[in-house]
């Protein structure tokens, strides 16, 4: 009986061929970082806000994975915890396979589409809690969710998992701290997917990993998308990790997208400055093509951005229009997306091969 339950709680819902499953449009993000209030008013400063997503929009495809990549503190990881309702947005929409989650009301039936996504945190040892055995960390979801319900069914599918992400099934009776890094990320991917989702949200997945582990856990990530059909917003800033993931990649800079394109298109032929800046930072030991100049300066102070384009005081191409108009992200070319004033007045020479 509590078989029959789970496997017809596993079908997937009706769906529209022609729907992406993920809509994000005009995101935006912004957390008060202003003194308490008696320093405020003693020292007469108004409120100060910092704008971590400001005004992102993308799209993801059922069986796709779309990357976002840029430097610590661009706002990539704030857009994965937006998505999957850790934080709040302050304006915009998040579409879930054509539903707006904003307009979704009822408990039970955010509770039945909450079940359809899960996330992938970058330090598996910080995640997991440190009190419960594997198998319990495990069967959590399939217990909230109410996938089964008698012992014996969920015992069943945790030693499942754990098989399906490389793992023993006598793993579950020990603790995360008897793992190494690789182990326990591979635990954090098998309690995602203990649910049976359909989208994972995966938050630089490996950055805390040794290279070769690195290795072993995309492709762990790679089988596991082609055997479930899974859909991926992959977070990382290591490029080369994205080139090997992503199918398209979206380049983010002091929260806004500055580029969009599929993913051999943006590391063979990249248009935005910043992103040619990203890539040149890439080891190239054959040397087959010159590399433009990496990046200068720092970020600026994202409580204070540049006005105009924020990238500007780093770009060797600015001019008084980047310094004082914010580019839009505009098709530049076929499924390539690109917000910056150079592209557009012709002044960006073409990539030297």
């Amino acid at each position: 009986m509590n078989e029959t339950v789970m496997t017809e709680t596993t079908l997937p819902p009706p769906r529209a061929p022609d729907v992406p499953l993920l809509l994000v449009e005009d995101l935006k993000c912004q957390f008060e970082v202003s003194k308490p209030f008696l320093n405020r008013l003693i020292e007469r400063e108004p409120r100060r806000w910092l704008k971590a997503v400001d005004g992102v929009s993308f799209t993801i495809d059922r069986g796709e994975t779309f990357a976002l990549v840029g430097e610590s503190g661009c706002g990539k990881s704030t857009v994965a915890r937006l998505v999957v309702g850790l934080y709040e947005s302050s304006d915009g929409r998040i579409v879930f396979d054509g539903r707006d989650i904003a307009t979704i009301k009822s408990g039970a039936e955010r509770q039945k589409l909450r079940r359809r996504f899960q996330m992938i945190f970058q330090d598996p040892f910080a995640s997991l809690n440190p009190r419960w055995r594997v198998d319990r960390i495990i069967a959590e979801p399939i217990r909230v969710f109410g996938l089964a319900t008698d012992d014996a069914t969920i015992s069943q599918r945790v030693a499942e998992l754990l098989i399906q992400v490389g793992l023993s099934p006598a793993d579950g009776r020990k603790f995360p701290h008897e793992f190494s890094g690789g182990q326990r990320q591979r635990i954090c991917i098998a309690r995602a997917l203990a649910n049976n989702p359909e989208f994972l949200v995966c938050d630089e997945p490996t950055s805390a990993l040794d290279v070769s582990v690195q290795a072993q856990i995309l492709n762990l990530m790679q089988d596991l998308q082609d055997a479930l059909g899974l859909t991926y917003l992959f977070i990382s800033h290591d490029l080369a990790v994205v080139r090997h993931m992503a199918d398209r990649v979206g380049v983010m800079y002091l929260g806004r997208l500055v580029e969009v394109a599929a993913s051999r298109t943006l590391f063979d032929d990249p248009q935005h400055p910043y992103t040619r800046m990203l890539l040149a930072t890439i080891p190239d030991i054959t040397m087959s093509r010159a590399r433009e100049e990496t990046a200068r300066g720092e970020v600026p102070n994202p409580i204070t951005p540049p006005p105009g384009c924020t990238f500007h005081p780093r770009c060797p191409l600015a001019n008084e229009r980047c310094r004082r108009e914010a580019p839009a992200l505009v098709p530049i070319a076929k499924g390539h997306l690109a917000a910056c004033h150079a592209i557009e007045e012709k002044r960006l020479e073409p990539l030297k091969k």
